[in-house]
């Protein structure tokens, strides 16, 4: 609708994987390259830990479409709030077993250790990734946990990735989990975008949509958005959307912070991080944060280049957290 409006291609903001405008901070790239690791190097189980919104999803969907080729099966469950015997139906079909294996886990156990088994010696990949994995039941993980134990003398036959909020760990730090959580190789923390890479995140994805970030929203806008989205990029996109479609009805461009504040009232969100909770998972990205030997110590805000950043930012006002420059995303004359 307000494509033609702001000079758009298509809509920039819509809530969908769209790999064309996946953004990609240092910790996205950082936990991008855990997941490929992960499953290329058979690590065993490999964690993505992020809230809502932060990029989990994309992420993963990305990891998955690098390894893409005739030689590699992966099996991607994005819904696994379901009971023992439907999850091993659901394996059954997905690694192409027999109907006997999706009806009994043990003939299933049978099967997928000899296609395991065989996919390995021919050098083939067989993956299983876990998306929204803090709804498993923890008789769920416990089968996870088994599975994950298929192996020769030298490699992992089933390298698994569990993609989920924080309650995930919260659940992996239970007593009866400790085995499970004993397997886990590889784990990789996304966290909410900082000022700058919010603008660098607006910015990459109007580009992308054909459009001039500074045509279309002000530097104060950019701070708005940021401080009222509190970092979370599907919100952010949220807002941006919105603003967009408010600022089409009204004949405003470039939009200022007054219609990004209209948006955030009628989404009811707060300042500072307190951001509305859109539960559709598919338009993540994010950053991360951690001392893990896989995982950036910096909170994953890479340096960008001052080129590809476009409104020029004062840092020092906003009541948030202690910002970083942004990853190449974003417009000269933005970030200064």
């Amino acid at each position: 609708m307000y494509e033609d409006f702001y000079g758009l291609r298509e809509r920039p903001f819509d809530l969908t994987p769209n790999p064309r405008f996946m953004y990609l901070s240092g910790c996205h790239l950082e936990a991008l390259s855990v997941v490929h690791y992960g499953i290329v190097s058979r690590k065993g189980i490999t964690l993505v830990i992020g809230e809502a919104g932060t990029g989990k999803t994309t992420v993963v969907r990305a990891a998955l479409e690098a390894i893409a080729q005739p030689s590699a099966t992966c099996v991607y469950l994005s819904n696994p709030t379901l009971t023992r015997a439907e999850f091993y139906e659901f394996l059954a079909i997905s690694f192409g077993l027999t109907t006997q294996a999706a009806a009994s886990k043990a003939r299933f156990l049978l099967e997928f250790e000899q296609v395991l088994a065989s996919r390995h010696h021919a050098g083939m990949l067989t993956a299983l990734v876990i998306d929204e994995a803090q709804s498993l039941s923890l008789e769920l993980m416990e089968e996870v946990r088994l599975l994950a134990n298929f192996e020769t003398a030298s490699d992992r036959l089933l390298p698994v990735v569990m993609a989920g909020q924080p309650e995930l760990a919260d659940t992996l730090d239970r007593p009866e989990l400790r085995q499970l959580k004993q397997r886990v190789a590889l784990r990789a923390d996304l966290s909410p975008l900082g000022l700058n890479q919010t603008a660098a995140y607006v910015a990459g994805r109007l580009r992308k949509a054909g459009g001039d970030p500074l045509a279309v929203f002000t530097k104060d806008a950019i701070v708005r958005i940021y401080k009222r989205s509190g970092g979370i990029p599907r919100t952010i996109s949220v807002v941006c959307d919105n603003a967009m479609l408010a600022g089409y009805a009204a004949a405003v461009k470039p939009i200022g912070p007054d219609i990004v504040e209209d948006v955030a009232r009628d989404f009811r969100l707060g300042g500072n991080g307190a951001a509305h909770d859109f539960r559709s998972r598919d338009s993540d990205v994010g950053g991360g944060n951690g001392n893990h030997p896989h995982r950036r110590s910096d909170g994953g805000r890479s340096e960008g280049k001052e080129s590809e950043r476009p409104w020029k930012l004062n840092t020092e006002h906003v009541d948030a957290s202690p910002d970083a420059p942004a990853s190449p995303a974003a417009p000269k004359g933005w970030l200064r």
